[in-house]
C-alpha cells in the first residue's frame, strides 16, 4: 500500500490502531488520535482502524502504530490475534511488542519491588500480604487492567480473600498510599519530552505542565532503561509521597494517553517531530 508522492519519494503506509469511540473519564481520547493522524500524514499514508479489525487489515500496511485503543482486557482475543499476525508478516509495530511494562501486564510491579526499585509495594499472592506495609485500605486491581478497570479499595482481610479466590497471579494488591500529587513523564524512545502533574489528588485528570528536576528525570529514566525498548512512546506514572519521594505507579508502554492538549504549542510540535522520526527509523 506504499504510494509515490508527486516528488517521487515513496511514502510508507501506516495503520493507526485506535478506538475513536472509547470513553474515558475526564478525557477525549479520540481527539488526540485524530490530531496525531493528521500530523503523521505529513510523512506517511495513514488509515485509522479499531483494534478488533487490526489483524485482518495489517497485511495492507508497511507499519502499525498502536495508540488510544483502550484496555486490552476488553478485546484480548483480537489483540492476541493482532500480535500473532504481526509476527507472521514481520510487520513493524510501534510500540514494538516486546515491552516489559503494562504491555505484558502489571507483573513488573512485583518484579521491580523485589529488585529494590522505587515502586509502590505490590504483591500477587495471599502468602505475601504480610510483606506490605500497614495501611488503612488496600488497592486490588487486575494485572491486565488499565484506566482503573477493575480497581477496588478493600480491607486487609478482603484483599486476602480476593487473592485466594482469583486465578493464581491474576490480581495485584497494594497499600493505599497517601501522596501529594501524581506526576507523569513522557518519553519517545529514551528521550524525555515533557512532564505533567495533577496538583489535586482528587482531580487526577486535571493536568498541568510540570517542571521536572534533574532528579525527577533520573527517577523516570531508571524505568525506561529497565524496559529496554529501542523505540516507542512510554509514560512513567509516579506519585510523590508525603515525605517527598517518588514511587512508580505504572510504566505504560502499550498505548499511553499523551494529554497533548495540556502542553504548549512548541512542546507539542517537538513531540510530533520526534515521534515521526522514531516511527520512520523502525527496522523494516
Amino acid at each position: 500500500m506504499t504510494t509515490v508522492s508527486p516528488a517521487g519519494a515513496r511514502r510508507p503506509s501506516l495503520l493507526l490502531v485506535t478506538d475513536l469511540t472509547y470513553e474515558a473519564r475526564g478525557r477525549r481520547y479520540c481527539d488526540e488520535d485524530i490530531y496525531l493522524g493528521s500530523r503523521l500524514r505529513e510523512s506517511f499514508d495513514v488509515a485509522l482502524c479499531p483494534p478488533r479489525d487490526a489483524a485482518a487489515l495489517l497485511d495492507r500496511f508497511d507499519l502499525a502504530l498502536v495508540r488510544n485503543s483502550g484496555p486490552v482486557l476488553h478485546y484480548r482475543e483480537a489483540y492476541d490475534a493482532f500480535r500473532a499476525r504481526a509476527g507472521e508478516l514481520g510487520t513493524p509495530v510501534y510500540n514494538p511488542l516486546g515491552g516489559r511494562g503494562d504491555m505484558a501486564g502489571k507483573e513488573y510491579l512485583v518484579e521491580m519491588g523485589r529488585a529494590g526499585l522505587p515502586v509502590i509495594p505490590t504483591v500477587d499472592r495471599a502468602a505475601d500480604l504480610p510483606e506490605l506495609p500497614d495501611a488503612s485500605a488496600y488497592v486490588v486491581k487486575p494485572k491486565l487492567g488499565a484506566d482503573s478497570v477493575g480497581l477496588r479499595f478493600v480491607t486487609a482481610a478482603e484483599a486476602a480473600t480476593e487473592l485466594e479466590r482469583a486465578a493464581e497471579g491474576s490480581l495485584l494488591v497494594q497499600p493505599r498510599v497517601d501522596f501529594r500529587h501524581e506526576v507523569s513523564f513522557y518519553f519517545v524512545d529514551d528521550d524525555f519530552q515533557y512532564a505533567l502533574y495533577a496538583p489535586d489528588p482528587e482531580r487526577r485528570w486535571e493536568l498541568e505542565p510540570y517542571a521536572a528536576s534533574a532528579e525527577d528525570r533520573e527517577f523516570a529514566r531508571r524505568f525506561i532503561a529497565w524496559n529496554s525498548l529501542d523505540h516507542g512512546i512510554q509514560r512513567v506514572d509516579a506519585c510523590r509521597t508525603a515525605d517527598g519521594a517518588l514511587l512508580l505507579v505504572e510504566l505504560e508502554d502499550l498505548n499511553p494517553y499523551l494529554s497533548l492538549d495540556r502542553v504548549d504549542d512548541s512542546t507539542r510540535e517537538a513531540f510530533v517531530a520526534r515521534l515521526r522520526t522514531s516511527i520512520a527509523s523502525l527496522p523494516r
